[in-house]
């Protein structure tokens, strides 16, 4: 697709005029039409506020066809679950889960790989296939390769850490001590709860990449443990299968 056809077609999704766009990123309307009847392209700075505008790479704008792979777990990067840098840009290299407001969310290798093998077993795959599929990939992966470079000397992974000990000072009955906290994107966590009031609430962002976990209770049952924090929140639920009737246990600021 040709740049002038991104562009339309990413406006009118936005549901935006060309006035509003040319507002937006701080041009005339007359630039947007040129845009997008190919007279013209974005020049290097507008393209970088397009892309933060529509959460799209630039390369997607300049409709350059790319097959990506996030460069730490491996996975097929589209632009709707691409990682963001900390201006808000999309970094075309990382996946949501890897890469989250300009922060690295995995420092060990064998922690991403338990938890990537998880959803990655299946009939005709085994755990150990997928284990050994995983050590053979990572340490190919530019993340890995250039760990040293990258990582940010072990604060992410303390400030897990103190997450971690936070949560288990709360001593939730029934919930067994936290080990890990995964990274987790508000879109596939973000249970709506059902308040004393009796209207239904949900506590998270779509688009943010959280800090959590599953549990199993220490005594049985059919319900499931859910932790998820950052650095403003901790947020304790309780859920059945697939997260259906989500019970809100504690939510803390911090």
């Amino acid at each position: 697709m040709a740049t002038k056809d991104v562009i339309y077609e990413l406006r009118t999704k936005a549901g935006l005029s060309q006035d509003e766009l040319a507002e937006k990123v701080f041009v005339t309307r007359q630039a947007v039409s040129r845009w997008e009847t190919g007279e013209t392209v974005p020049n290097t700075e507008t393209l970088k506020l397009l892309s933060e505008l529509f959460g799209v790479s630039i390369n997607a704008l300049l409709g350059v066809p790319q097959k990506r792979i996030c460069q730490c777990c491996g996975m097929p990067l589209e632009d709707e679950i691409t990682g963001r840098n900390a201006d808000g840009t999309p970094n075309a290299d990382y996946c949501k889960w890897c890469y989250a407001d300009g922060t690295y969310t995995y420092s060990d290798m064998d922690d991403l790989i338990d938890v990537c093998v998880k959803h990655m077993v299946g009939k005709d795959f085994t755990e150990e296939q997928a284990r050994t599929y995983m050590k053979q990939v990572l340490p190919r992966l530019d993340y890995w390769k250039r760990y040293e470079e990258l990582s940010d000397d072990g604060q992410f992974e303390a400030f897990k850490r103190k997450l971690i000990d936070e949560i288990n000072d709360l001593h939730i009955e029934g919930m067994p001590k936290l080990e890990k906290l995964n990274a987790l994107v508000g879109s596939f966590v973000n249970l709506e709860y059902l308040l004393p009031s009796g209207m239904k609430a949900k506590f998270l962002d779509d688009n943010t990449t959280y800090l959590g976990n599953q549990l199993e209770p220490e005594f049985g049952g059919e319900r499931c443990f859910g932790v998820l924090a950052n650095m403003d929140f901790i947020l304790i639920c309780t859920y059945a299968e697939g997260g259906a009737d989500p019970e809100l246990v504690l939510y803390k600021k911090r």
